[in-house]
């Protein structure tokens, strides 16, 4: 199972190359774009984190500051600004208690209460956790997102169906232990199952369809 999985992500890198997620200039402004990316597409969450940084308060303890009120005023690009200001004020306010705003302090620390955690931050759920995981604090943790399920459950790595913890952990116990190679992996099973792996799977031309040896993709 290892060896096919990084033969699938050989033949995306070959396709697709390296995919330099996710943007940010800071591990904190990694993780605000977490959390404003639920829902929406990434141009939009882009644009509010872009208004954040021209206010300067793209930084823990500024943001930490401020009124939800406020907040939800300067990330109104993002959509559903109430309700991400509050996500956004809770993930800002447990970080700058739980090690002053730094992520540094996170990557040595146990994963399985660090994430566990996080995941007790309301409006965090697992997707979203496990992305400022991998992405801001550079831990081993598979964003199993839903392009990823489709991917794996129509090349019947995974049953159909199967569920996002489901999913990391398969991911998680076939894979080695690199973020580095979870970070990338992931970027492209995204990039796949946007320009093939659609709805409508459009499998000709797929740097994937070798592994489907003939046969039509679970649907």
């Amino acid at each position: 199972m290892k060896a096919r999985l990084l033969h699938l992500y050989r033949a995306l890198a070959r396709r697709f190359g390296p995919q330099a997620w996710w943007p940010g200039r800071t591990p904190y402004e990694i993780a605000a774009g977490a959390v404003l990316t639920q829902h929406t597409a990434w141009t939009n969450a882009a644009r509010a984190v872009a208004a954040l940084r021209a206010r300067r308060v793209l930084s823990a303890r500024r943001l930490a500051r401020l009124s939800p009120a406020e907040l939800a005023r300067m990330i109104r690009p993002a959509g559903t600004p109430r309700v991400k200001a509050r996500r956004l004020l809770a993930l800002t306010r447990w970080l700058v208690s739980r090690g002053s705003g730094a992520f540094a302090r996170m990557r040595g620390l146990p994963l399985g209460p660090l994430r566990r955690e996080l995941l007790a931050v309301p409006g965090l759920g697992p997707e979203t956790a496990d992305a400022i995981l991998l992405y801001a604090a550079g831990r081993p943790v598979f964003v199993a997102d839903a392009y990823a399920r489709r991917v794996l459950a129509r090349h019947r790595l995974l049953p159909r169906g199967a569920g996002y913890e489901a999913a990391r952990v398969f991911l998680e116990a076939h894979l080695p232990s690199d973020p580095a190679l979870f970070n990338e992996y992931h970027a492209l099973l995204v990039a796949v199952g946007k320009s093939h792996c659609r709805a409508v799977p459009r499998c000709e031309g797929c740097p994937l369809r070798f592994d489907l040896r003939g046969r039509a993709p679970a649907r």
